[in-house]
């Protein structure tokens, strides 16, 4: 299974009866928006809720903090994905939810598992059907799982690369917060950026419609905000969501040990012994 998927696809799929759909909505940033009750409301025949919102490490210190590979098993098993299913993942999420799901589950050794290209937006206006209220489904025993976490990293080492510029470092945010032009009103923080960081806004890496841009336009995309696809690379945002979208765009490109810093600008903003740099990037 290729890691993007068509709603044609996924349409044709559906009646095998081996691909497990997961809708990944969380909407951090619509806080009046609620992804379980517009799941129940409607979704895709057969989905079943990841519940992104939760799925974190809520006793890490990092804000949004990736869940650990115990936890990753104990979801996965709860919703009934075998170490042998076939992922697909949805969101309706204007930041773009499923990349971050893709994320856990390919640093957690899923190796089947894509996004939904276009997501639920495409489904829905292509008339396609939707079922209401809960999915049953049955569990399963947790496979086997074990959490890759070096394509993750910490502050301290975002910290300690200002100085080396071993690894790239591209935000995901936009343009307003990178720069400081713009406060961060989703963390509560004033805007800035991680020194030394480029800045390509997630958005434009989708088309109108909601799908992926075409890769050789993801390339340009990142070649022209001054990344060398070459070079080690480590992305950020504001709390490790959309700077999946980035992961999996160069996941696309081949590109397939670029890392994660997941405490990302709401962690390194509201540190006040963080150097911040304010303007575009250099």
């Amino acid at each position: 299974m290729d890691s993007l998927v068509t709603t044609e696809w996924l349409a044709r799929e559906l009646d095998g009866g081996t691909i497990v759909v997961l809708d990944a909505s969380a909407h951090a940033t619509q806080p009046d928006r609620d992804a379980r009750a517009e799941f129940l409301a409607g979704h895709i025949p057969g989905a079943r809720f990841l519940d992104l919102g939760t799925f974190k490490d809520a006793g890490s210190s990092v804000p949004n903090a990736l869940p650990t590979h115990e936890q990753v098993a104990a979801r996965l098993a709860s919703l009934g994905v075998s170490p042998d299913s076939r992922v697909v993942l949805y969101d309706d999420s204007a930041v773009k939810t499923s990349a971050r799901a893709w994320f856990i589950l390919h640093m957690n050794g899923v190796a089947d598992v894509a996004i939904l290209d276009g997501g639920l937006a495409k489904w829905k206006a292509e008339g396609r059907p939707l079922e209401a209220g809960e999915t049953v489904c049955d569990g399963c025993t947790p496979g086997p799982i074990a959490g890759d976490w070096s394509r993750v990293r910490s502050k301290d080492q975002v910290l300690a690369n200002i100085d080396t510029r071993a690894e790239q470092v591209i935000d995901a945010r936009d343009a307003g917060r990178f720069t400081g032009e713009t406060v961060d009103a989703v963390h509560g923080l004033p805007g800035g950026h991680i020194p030394g960081a480029c800045n390509l806004f997630f958005r434009d890496l989708y088309n109108a419609d909601g799908t992926f841009r075409s890769e050789d336009e993801l390339r340009a995309l990142f070649e022209r905000a001054g990344v060398d696809l070459d070079r080690p690379i480590v992305t950020s945002c504001g709390s490790g969501v959309t700077a999946s979208v980035l992961l999996f765009a160069l996941h696309r490109l081949g590109v397939e040990d670029a890392a994660l810093y997941d405490g990302s600008w709401s962690e390194w903003g509201a540190d006040p012994s963080t150097p911040k740099e304010t303007g575009a990037a250099a």
